[in-house]
C-alpha cells in the first residue's frame, strides 16, 4: 500500500509516524517532508500547494491514499483535484475548507447554525474598524480574514493594540489574507482543542487536548502556532464534550449541508470553555499542530482503517481507541520565533532524546547528512507517562538532551492542570 502525506511540519511527521506503525505497513511518501519524514519514507521535491505537480506525481505513482496535512493545499483545492482524478483523499474539498480559509465565512456559518461563539464584525476600512473597537473596548480580538500561517490573530489587551493590529492587517502585513479583518469579542475561559473525524455523515471526536499559544512562560508574549500541548484536557469533561458534539459539530455540518457542502476529513474546533459551556474560537480544517503530536501518541492500534472510513462513509467509534496514559508535547523553537529566525543551525542530541520521548520534526532539513533547523517551530518532543506529571517530566528530560544555537521552549507546558492536580 502507498500513502502520500502532503506537508512538511510536525503534524505531518506525526502522521507519517502513525501510518508507518500501522499493521498494513504502507510505503510512505511525503511532499515535501522534513528530516523526520525522510527517516520514515521518501520525501518528494514538491511544494505542498503545487496542485499540478502533486497530481502529476499521483498519476505516475498511484497512491492508495493521500492525507493532506496543512490548510493551504486544502484551500487551493488539492483534494478536489486529486479526487477528480479518481484518487482516495483524506481531507475536505475547497468549499468545505473555507471554514478555515475565511474567518468571516466560518463566523457566518456559526451564526446561521446557532453554534456558540463570540459576537463579531467584519471590516475592510481601517477607520471604521477602529471606531468599532473604540465602541466595544478591550480586550478584543483582531483576525486577518484569510490564511496567515497562524500569525494573523492579535488578542489586543488595549484599544491602542487593537488599532495597531487593524492598521497592520489592512495595511498589507498579511497580503491578501488581511484585506478584511474580523473583530471578535474576547471570550473568557480556558482553551481546549477537539479534533473530530467526519465522513460526511458521522462524527467521531478524538481525544481532547490543550494547546499553549503564547510564546513564553506564564502565557506571555505574542501568539504563535503553538508552543506545546497535552492530552487529554480534563477541562473538556464528558458533559462539555456532549455539548461540543450537539452544539458545534452537528449544527455546523447541518448548516453546511443546507448550502450543498459535504464535509469529509478532520475538523478541529478550537474552544473556550467557561463554566462548562464551550464556545468556538476558530475552526481548522486539518489536524492541529502541536495537538496532533500529543493526540496521535495516545491512539492505540491502526490509523488507516479510520482514515479510509472517512473516505468511504463508514466511520464508526469502534475504529479508534485510546491509551489511558496522558501525553505531552513540548515545542522547541528557533531564536526570534514567531518573528524572524535563523536557519541552518545543526541540531545535536536527537538520538539521546529519543530514549525518553518521540521527537517529531517540524522545521528541520538534512544538510550534508546532518539535521539542521529550517523553520520557526523546529521540534515537537512528545512523551507519555503514567500520569500527567510523569509525562511532563519525561518530555522535558528529552528536551534537555537537545540543543542548537538559540533554541528556546516554554518550561510550563500543562501548568494549569498541574496546579489543579
Amino acid at each position: 500500500m502507498k500513502v502520500l502525506v502532503i506537508g512538511n511540519g510536525g503534524r505531518e511527521h506525526a502522521l507519517c509516524w502513525k501510518l508507518k506503525n500501522d499493521s498494513k505497513k504502507p510505503e510512505i511518501f511525503c511532499a515535501p517532508g522534513n528530516a523526520g519524514t525522510a527517516a520514515l519514507g521518501t520525501n518528494l521535491d514538491l511544494v505542498a500547494t503545487d496542485v499540478e505537480g502533486i497530481t502529476e506525481w499521483a498519476r505516475a505513482h498511484r497512491p492508495d491514499l493521500t492525507v493532506i496535512g496543512p490548510e493551504a493545499p486544502l484551500c487551493v483545492g488539492m483534494a478536489d483535484a486529486l479526487e477528480a482524478e479518481g484518487f482516495r483523499v483524506f481531507g475536505p474539498r475547497r468549499a468545505a475548507a473555507e471554514l478555515e480559509g475565511s474567518k468571516e465565512f466560518a463566523k457566518e456559518i456559526m451564526k446561521a447554525a446557532g453554534v456558540p461563539t463570540s459576537a463579531y464584525a467584519v471590516f475592510t476600512d481601517a477607520e471604521k474598524a477602529c471606531e468599532y473597537v473604540r465602541e466595544r473596548g478591550a480586550p478584543i480580538v483582531i483576525k486577518a480574514d484569510g490564511l496567515a500561517a497562524g500569525k494573523g490573530v492579535t488578542v489586543a489587551e488595549t484599544v491602542e493594540q487593537a488599532e495597531e493590529a487593524i492598521n497592520d492587517a489592512l495595511g498589507g502585513a498579511f497580503g491578501d489574507a488581511g484585506s478584511r479583518v474580523v473583530i471578535e469579542d474576547f471570550l473568557v475561559g480556558e482553551e481546549a482543542s477537539i479534533l473530530a473525524l467526519i465522513d460526511g455523515e458521522h462524527v467521531v471526536m478524538l481525544a481532547s487536548s490543550q494547546d499553549h499559544k503564547r510564546a513564553f512562560d506564564g502565557d506571555l508574549g505574542p501568539n504563535t502556532g503553538g508552543m506545546g500541548a497535552y492530552s487529554p484536557a480534563p477541562i473538556a469533561t464528558d458533559a462539555v464534550l456532549e455539548k461540543v458534539r450537539t452544539e458545534v459539530y452537528d449544527r455546523t455540518l447541518a448548516e453546511l449541508k443546507k448550502r450543498g457542502i459535504t464535509y469529509t476529513g478532520v475538523l478541529y474546533a478550537g474552544l473556550m470553555i467557561d463554566n462548562g459551556q464551550p464556545s468556538v474560537v476558530e475552526f481548522n480544517c486539518r489536524f492541529g499542530d502541536p495537538e496532533t503530536q500529543a493526540v496521535l501518541s495516545r491512539w492505540e492500534g491502526d490509523i488507516i482503517p479510520a482514515l479510509e472510513a472517512c473516505v468511504d462513509g463508514t466511520l464508526s467509534e469502534d475504529l479508534i481507541s485510546w491509551t489511558a496514559e496522558p501525553s505531552v508535547c513540548i515545542v522547541m523553537a528557533a531564536a526570534g520565533y514567531p518573528g524572524d529566525y535563523p536557519k541552518g543551525d545543526e541540531i545535536s542530541g536527537l538520538a539521546e532524546a529519543a530514549e525518553h520521548a518521540v521527537v517529531f520534526h517540524a522545521g528541520t532539513a538534512l544538510k550534508d547528512g546532518k539535521v539542521v533547523t529550517a523553520g520557526g517551530r523546529v521540534l515537537g518532543v512528545t512523551a507519555l507517562g503514567t500520569d500527567l506529571r510523569e509525562a511532563v517530566a519525561n518530555a522535558y528530560t528529552a528536551v534537555e538532551k537537545i540543543s542548537w544555537k538559540g533554541a528556546f521552549y516554554r518550561k510550563d507546558i500543562a501548568h494549569r492542570e498541574l496546579k489543579r492536580s
